[in-house]
């Protein structure tokens, strides 16, 4: 909505500069002449013959925004249209050549107060369309709020027809904020009803009962001390699998906190009561590092164990089948080609997903669905709020690592300009001459001639070629095929390089001890958490490790070298970017779509857990109850879970 009494209200995010600072960035910045920009909220002051245009330029290809006044309009028809000093909204699409701003065919904006703006549709002026809407709103109308009277007369909300003309068409900023909440509540509320819609789908599971002395067996066996935290979660999560309720439950930690020991430890656990396991990670180089540590320590504890992933032969794809069919396996780790239609488990008791982030809600019910309602571990290394948790995984119970094993180092951080890079390849140099890798991870795969950042290619090019010429530098990212960037990584896994230069594909998946530096280059085109999580690729062995921001100090960056709490990070990125930046992983997949917005208000997010929790609670035979679960599953069917609304 733009508000016509205080167009330039709206300026936290604008950099504003003088006509002759604007020249000079043109002349240093010899792109911006051919770039594209959006205009929002400009007003133009008809004096004399010429057209004064004041203006928020928001260049598309730009982080940065500039204003730019006093540019005359150089439109013969428009000037005859407008009366001289009458002020108007004008909006269009404009390219800046050799200095001077072009605008065709702009439209203009007449009316007075608040007025929506919405996406635009090709070939439908944004009068028209405010006009299809209007009549819309006034020719159809719900017959039956979706909120029963009780609840919005509790809360103190607009029953939706008034929500909707409101939301389109508000007679003040205090009317727009009332609709814009109702939408807000209602959505909340329906997402966390269709959350324990999902927790009610499955009541009776496979009951896997152990012991203290089970527990206590598997962390003797371990070439380590646990902690006391990995003994707290191993616990919470035997009891839920000795229940009659399918166990439903995501555990989550920082990265090096140990989850994979307890994610064995369940396994352990299944198959000492006679269950098989299967567990699923995103990529195939971390499916095969699992199943690659559980060999050494799984199996001397009698648990067989198999590998299944989607580059495999046929005639192995094969007999991993029939071993998971017979039995044979007690356990298998890999990809999505564990939940493919051939495969099929003999007695499938315990399933867990790993890296869950890398996952929707739909892949995690298709595993579980292998079995008969089978226990569901999630595992986690991406910290997340807690207020979000709520929305991402509503449907699990939450344990929560906040230990480190003994020995391990905070990874040192350090933010470090672009002159001091030669400095930073010194101590590099030193570090391999230790024996130790190195990542430098780029944002783009490519250079671009728009977008001002380091390629990883290029990187490559110049770490081989001139920095370190003596040095194995190898290159991985997502262009590549599959084959060729999986060996790449690999091959430094093994130690048969000493700097591997990628895009983000590092982020999950790779644990190299001997690694103790990460360069992270561009860093400020990163959110907080995944730089994180990239800081988490080093500091794995008992070796000093360090991580080098690339990029000019910025208060966004310095938490970064404050601290090694990822929970804390996690507060702050959400803090800086929203909620609606951090659903970019879809970790709910369709469940979370249209909810990202209503996120920022944590106290209706908080409100509506409990109501949810209510009606969840309240009788079978309560009408509302009904009437609210009902919308629900309808909400669940139009976002795909259909399986689920159909319960």
């Amino acid at each position: 909505m733009e508000n016509r009494e205080n167009q330039t209200n709206n300026t936290d995010e604008m950099v504003t500069i003088s006509r002759a600072e604007y020249e000079q960035l043109r002349q240093e910045k010899a792109q911006m002449e051919s770039t594209r920009v959006r205009l929002e909220a400009e007003r133009i002051k008809l004096e004399a013959e010429h057209a004064r245009l004041e203006a928020k330029l928001a260049a598309r290809e730009q982080e940065q925004a500039q204003v730019i006044t006093s540019l005359t309009l150089q439109n013969e028809w428009l000037r005859e249209q407008l009366k001289v000093g009458r002020e108007l909204l004008l909006y269009g699409h404009s390219e800046v050549k050799n200095g001077r701003m072009q605008i065709s065919c702009p439209s203009i904006e007449t009316e007075q107060g608040l007025v929506p703006v919405y996406k635009p549709i090709p070939g439908m002026p944004a009068k028209m369309l405010r006009s299809v809407i209007a009549e819309i709103l006034d020719k159809t109308a719900c017959d039956e709020d979706p909120l029963p009277e009780a609840i919005r007369e509790c809360f103190g909300l607009l029953t939706l027809n008034d929500a909707l003309r409101g939301a389109h068409f508000p007679s003040s900023a205090e009317r727009l904020r009332a609709a814009l909440h109702r939408l807000s509540f209602e959505n909340l509320l329906l997402f966390q009803l269709a959350v324990g819609v999902m927790r009610e789908h499955v009541r009776t599971g496979t009951a896997i009962p152990s012991g203290a002395d089970d527990e206590a067996a598997y962390w003797r066996a371990l070439p380590f001390p646990p902690t006391g935290a990995q003994r707290r979660v191993l616990h919470e999560i035997a009891a839920d699998m000795a229940g009659t309720n399918a166990m439903a439950r995501l555990v989550q930690g920082d990265v090096g906190c140990g989850k994979t020991a307890v994610a064995f430890g369940a396994i352990y656990l299944a198959a000492r009561a006679g269950w098989q396991s299967a567990m699923m990670a995103p990529t195939e180089i971390l499916a095969a590092q699992h199943y690659e540590s559980a060999r050494a320590q799984l199996e001397p504890l009698g648990i067989s164990c198999g590998l299944l992933t989607g580059s495999m032969t046929q005639k192995a794809h094969r007999l991993a089948r029939e071993n998971l069919a017979s039995g044979e396996w007690t356990c298998v780790f890999g990809t999505h080609a564990l939940i493919t239609e051939e495969v099929a488990y003999a007695h499938l008791g315990l399933v867990i997903t790993d890296e869950q982030h890398r996952f929707g809600v739909r892949q995690r019910l298709l595993l579980s669905q292998k079995g008969e309602n089978p226990n569901v571990l999630v595992m986690s290394a991406t910290p997340i709020p807690r207020t979000l948790s709520l929305i991402l995984y509503g449907d699990l119970d939450l344990s929560v690592i906040d230990e480190l094993p003994p020995g391990r180092q905070p990874v040192k951080t350090r933010i470090v300009p672009e002159r001091k890079r030669q400095d930073m390849y010194g101590f590099i140099r030193n570090e391999v001459i230790k024996g130790r890798q190195v990542y430098f991870v780029c944002p783009l795969v490519e250079d671009s001639e728009v977008v001002d950042a380091q390629s990883a290619e290029l990187l490559f090019e110049s770490l081989r070629d001139e920095a370190f010429p003596d040095l194995r530098v190898l290159l991985a990212h997502g262009k590549m095929r599959s084959k060729e960037k999986d060996e790449a990584v690999e091959r430094f896994r093994r130690g048969e390089a000493d700097i591997l230069v990628s895009t983000t594909v590092i982020e999950v998946g790779v644990n190299v001890p001997n690694a103790t530096v990460m360069v992270i280059e561009n860093a400020e085109r990163f959110g907080l958490a995944q730089l994180h999580q990239l800081r988490g690729r080093v500091g794995r062995g008992t070796d000093e490790a360090w991580c080098f921001l690339m990029a000019n100090r910025s208060e966004k960056l310095k938490i970064m070298t404050e601290t090694n709490d990822g929970f804390r990070i996690a507060e702050k990125d959400l803090e800086l970017r929203g909620p609606g930046d951090m659903f970019g992983t879809r970790q709910s997949g369709a469940l979370a779509e249209g909810i990202s917005d209503a996120l920022a208000d944590a106290q209706t997010l908080k409100i509506t857990h409990e109501l949810a929790r209510e009606v969840l609670r309240a009788d079978d035979e309560n009408a509302e109850r009904k009437a609210l679960l009902r919308m629900a599953r309808a909400w669940l069917a139009r976002r795909g879970e259909i399986a689920l609304a159909m319960n």
